[in-house]
């Protein structure tokens, strides 16, 4: 994991877990020891100190999207209340919103009573609007905040300096529903916490096929009652799954360590993670140790769903990353870029996360976060591991449980759609910045997206 992101260099190494030692057997086997497998385990073992839950990492723990996102533990989700309205019932969709707020929470309380030292920080989202399209978006996205019962306040330029102080800047929202974190650091301390309460874990074992009540990998088979596919961008590489979700990679860079009169000049002095109301996102916040990490989407999608670690570093996006960070903050101008690291994210066709169970083969899954997955991994967690003890509660009612997402399109279409979607959203956000006006190829992307 060195050097793979900013967060994993600031955990203390360890040594890996053995590779699985041939066939075996467990009550629950998680393939994937990231965020969604380790909440998972978590929330089962608490229901059921007694159960054998076995997790199966082909790497190490965390090394997916799980130790190398933004850092935002957010009420976000990749799909919008109306449309989870429009889908299933305004019932449904209140309920999701209200589930999101609570599991930020519940996130920072955990972290809270097992001691996890993750930089857990309420401080809220500021979203940047930088001229009149992304501000008339902003407003929009307030009201329908308010339809819906989350928190956010439109602001005015002085409003949004009280936050961050980015160039340009006309006017913003800000909603208290986010925290920043570490996320190697939650990571490493959720790991230690389901170790010690009796879960095991092997890594460096590939799954090569999820089957009813096993799972064969390139060291053995593991049999179980249940088979839980947590391996999100990678449950593209999964016999079955091919289609399933679209790797799409997301970049980001750190700076060094910056002085407080540098930060005078940038604000963010409660945590506060931040954002832009353009159409290609970026994100960033300001670091524990006082760097100020940003990152942004746009980077290539790689046809037939390829994942390679050449891809996770990028010359010509960092330098693009780099130069979106001194435009919102000109005074950064001179600062060294020290870190700069990438990786894949799932995107379902529709942008619509899920969680699942198939009582006749005992195969569950959770994923297609879109890269809102620190807090979505929680409540997948929880909501996985009353579908596997049986629990009733209002978790296994929500409408993301069961959801199927459409497949992606076949080869090369996938690809050419998705590239040109890319494309299309850049464009689109430079044509606002120079005209002043909406892009009509912006309203079109938000319809075909769907979200």
């Amino acid at each position: 994991m060195t050097g793979r992101s900013l967060w994993s260099e600031q955990v203390e190494e360890r040594a890996p877990h053995d590779p699985l030692d041939g066939d075996d057997q467990a009550d629950v086997v998680i393939v994937g020891a990231g965020l969604t497998g380790l909440w998972t385990a978590y929330y089962l073992l608490e229901a059921d100190p007694s159960l054998d839950v076995l997790l199966v990492e082909a790497q190490v723990a965390g090394f997916g999207a799980s130790g190398r996102n933004g850092g935002w533990c957010s009420a976000l989700l990749p799909v919008s209340a109306d449309e989870l309205a429009r889908r299933h019932g305004p019932d449904a969709a209140a309920a999701m919103r209200a589930a999101m707020r609570d599991t930020v929470v519940e996130v920072g309380g955990v972290a809270a009573a097992e001691l996890i030292d993750c930089g857990f920080t309420f401080g809220g989202t500021v979203t940047v609007a930088r001229n009149r399209p992304q501000l008339e978006r902003v407003a929009d996205a307030v009201a329908a905040d308010a339809r819906w019962g989350d928190e956010s306040h439109l602001l005015d330029a002085d409003g949004v300096a009280e936050h961050v102080r980015a160039s340009g800047a006309v006017g913003g929202s800000f909603t208290p529903d986010c925290a920043r974190v570490h996320p190697a650091r939650l990571v490493r301390g959720l790991l230690d916490v389901v170790l010690a309460r009796g879960a095991r874990l092997v890594e460096g074992t590939r799954a090569l096929r999820l089957s009813p009540r096993a799972v064969v990998t390139d060291h053995g088979t593991v049999r179980a009652r249940w088979v839980v596919r947590a391996t999100e961008a990678w449950s593209a590489h999964l016999p079955g799954s091919h289609r399933d979700v679209a790797p799409v990679y997301s970049h980001m860079i750190a700076t060094e360590p910056l002085p407080p009169e540098v930060w005078a000049q940038i604000g963010l002095a409660r945590g506060q993670t931040f954002t832009d109301a353009r159409h290609l996102v970026v994100y960033g916040q300001r670091t524990t140790d006082d760097r100020l990490a940003f990152g942004g989407r746009g980077a290539p999608y790689h046809v037939r769903s390829a994942i390679r670690p050449a891809y996770d570093r990028v010359d010509a996006v960092a330098a693009h990353l780099e130069h979106e960070l001194v435009d919102l903050f000109p005074v950064l101008d001179r600062a060294e870029i020290t870190h700069h690291w990438g990786g894949p994210l799932g995107v379902p066709r529709d942008w619509h996360p899920s969680v699942g169970l198939d009582l006749e083969t005992g195969i569950a899954w959770a994923g297609g976060y879109v890269g809102d997955g620190v807090a979505l991994t929680n409540l997948a967690g929880r909501t996985l591991a009353d579908l596997l003890t049986g629990a009733d509660s209002p978790l296994v009612r929500l409408p993301w449980v069961d959801h199927r997402s459409p497949a992606w399109e076949p080869e090369p279409i996938r690809w050419a759609g998705i590239t040109a979607t890319r494309r299309a959203t850049a464009w689109a956000d430079r044509t606002e910045a120079r005209t002043g006006h909406p892009s009509r190829m912006g309203g079109l992307l938000s319809q075909v997206l769907g979200h």
